[in-house]
């Protein structure tokens, strides 16, 4: 195949088509790289911003990664385009999303890496041809191409991030700049906008480098200089909140050994040092009630038992079942009992339920046995009022999904609690690509998050991203911290839905305007000569 690549775009060059679009030659220079060279450039660039993601945070590989990944896309043919955007894909996807295969295997992993590849595929077809019919808009203006190309980019992370089965935003490329000097931009356009000015950037770069325009280099200077100063958007301190949290290091693993009631015990064991202290509410973290408190009377009474010994409400989670149903439930335990519930409104397909079991059954009967429990997609808001505030919630994966946070903040939340379950995932980065997303979550809201997790990473963030407390992975232990309360709606909670729709929107509107652009030109043309 790789073959046939080649020799179609020995064609294309022969036949001159590659003199009218962007891989043609400018001022004597090739700009098109030899198939071999962008794949395997494209290889390495994938596995690069791969590094620019925690653990290892060298956030400023992403600038690399992402020119190198257009520079590929420059002049191609669009079977290779798509070789190498699928190349790029597969790099980076295998290394990030490597902690899938420790829950259930090398199959699952290579499943999920495979299909983001393939639609990170799909999507540099887009961009080769808005390199490849872009050049008008250069003429007209020398930002359009380059906005045009981040806008593709943009669209591809939201189709990825919503489908299929409710997609996996989990790494768009504004995230790699949570440890940036540029990070509070998000307070203001969110992740989704940071992607964007980080793929602008790159690109006008590029555009510079390759064409010698060197005027150009102003507008990509200009954005970089905006997003360094531009402030935190401010949201007003209302009052602080005395939160205790525990992480136990419990067998909280799918896989781990245990009896039941086992977790319980371990949570309550570690809760111990905070009995008798003073705090307005207690956090544990998913899945620390091993047993559905509403219908088990014996745990019921254990989380009544915490809660009289410490004189505060308590935030647990537990897998709950009404009717039917069942739901990764967090539940706000007083003396009352469950006063208020939430559900996971984003179950993992193919981790908590099995979409299209019949389907998926047939291809791996034996693995996907293993998952018994299928749960149902809550629809109760993300927010819990405590007797001195109200809080916003997301449990595990929820924080990937801007609808959910969004609400919460929508709904008045003045602080946000994250529960998580990490236990599948010991010994991988998959923890710290979470609380990067937790980070950026306090940053885009302009609330203080606490991150609590069964076998950590555990972290209070503040509202600018950084870390007030931490207990790390592996590790019981149980603190309290004085947290502060904010009201305000950030501009980037309320761009949250619009971002990405419009940029998408526009950047398929852009193959309409590459078509007007020439009779534009052509008139503005006729006027300067009238003019003259």
């Amino acid at each position: 195949m790789v073959r046939n690549v080649e020799t179609q775009e020995v064609a294309l060059t022969r036949a001159g088509a590659m003199s009218k679009s962007v891989g043609a030659h400018s001022n004597g220079r090739h700009l098109r790289l030899p198939f071999p060279v962008a794949l395997a450039a494209s290889v390495l660039a994938g596995a690069a911003l791969d590094l620019a993601y925690p653990q290892v945070g060298w956030w400023p590989l992403a600038f690399v990664s992402v020119a190198v990944a257009l520079w590929t896309l420059v002049g191609r043919s669009l079977p290779s385009a798509f070789l190498i955007s699928v190349a790029f894909g597969a790099a980076f996807f295998l290394f990030h999303l490597s902690w899938v295969s420790t829950f259930l295997g090398p199959l699952p992993w290579v499943a999920l890496a495979g299909l983001q590849s393939i639609l990170f595929g799909a999507g540099g077809l887009l961009i080769t041809l808005a390199y490849r019919h872009g050049r008008h808009l250069r003429r007209l203006s020398g930002i359009l191409l380059p906005a045009w190309v981040a806008g593709l980019w943009v669209l591809r992370e939201s189709v990825m991030g919503s489908w299929p089965y409710g997609g996996f935003p989990w790494a768009r490329t504004g995230l790699v700049l949570v440890d940036s000097p540029f990070v509070e931009t998000a307070s203001w356009l969110g992740t989704t906008g940071l992607s964007f000015l980080l793929v602008f950037t790159c690109a006008s770069v590029l555009e510079v480098a390759l064409r010698r325009r060197w005027q150009l280099i102003i507008a990509p200077a200009a954005v970089l200089l905006v997003m360094l100063v531009i402030p935190l958007f401010p949201t007003q301190a209302t009052g602080n909140l005395r939160l205790g949290w525990v992480q136990a290091n419990g067998p909280s693993g799918y896989f781990d050994h245990k009896a039941p009631g086992d977790i319980l015990i371990a949570q309550l064991d570690a809760t111990e040092p905070l009995l008798g202290q003073d705090m307005d509410v207690l956090v544990w973290p998913e899945g620390s009630v091993d047993a559905d408190p509403l219908n088990d009377t014996p745990a019921a009474a254990r989380l009544d038992r915490v809660v009289k010994a410490t004189g505060a409400e308590l935030l647990v989670n537990a897998a709950t079942t009404r009717g039917t149903q069942t739901f990764n439930t967090s539940l706000l335990w007083n003396s009352r009992g469950a006063d208020q519930l939430y559900d996971k409104a984003h179950p993992v397909p193919f981790g908590e339920y099995v979409p299209d079991r019949w389907f998926f059954e047939k291809l791996a009967p034996d693995l996907l046995r293993l998952i018994q429990r299928e749960y149902t997609p809550g629809s109760n808001p993300p927010t819990m009022d405590l007797a001195k505030a109200r809080i916003g919630l997301a449990i595990c994966f929820d924080v990937i999904y801007d609808d959910v946070i969004r609400d919460g903040a929508l709904s008045g939340a003045e602080l946000y609690v994250f529960q998580t379950n990490n236990g599948d995932f010991r010994g991988t980065d998959e923890n710290l690509q979470q609380l990067a997303i937790a980070r950026m979550r306090a940053i885009e809201t302009g609330r203080t998050v606490a991150n609590v997790s069964t076998t950590g990473t555990s972290q209070i963030i503040s509202k600018d991203g950084t870390t007030i407390s931490e207990l790390g992975e592996n590790t019981t232990g149980a603190r309290i911290s004085e947290v502060t309360l904010n009201t305000g709606i950030t501009a980037a909670v309320l761009l949250m839905p619009w971002i990405a729709p419009v940029l998408g929107a526009l950047s398929i509107l852009g193959f309409a305007a590459v078509r007007l652009a020439p009779t534009l030109l052509s008139h503005t043309t006729l006027k300067d000569r009238r003019a003259r």
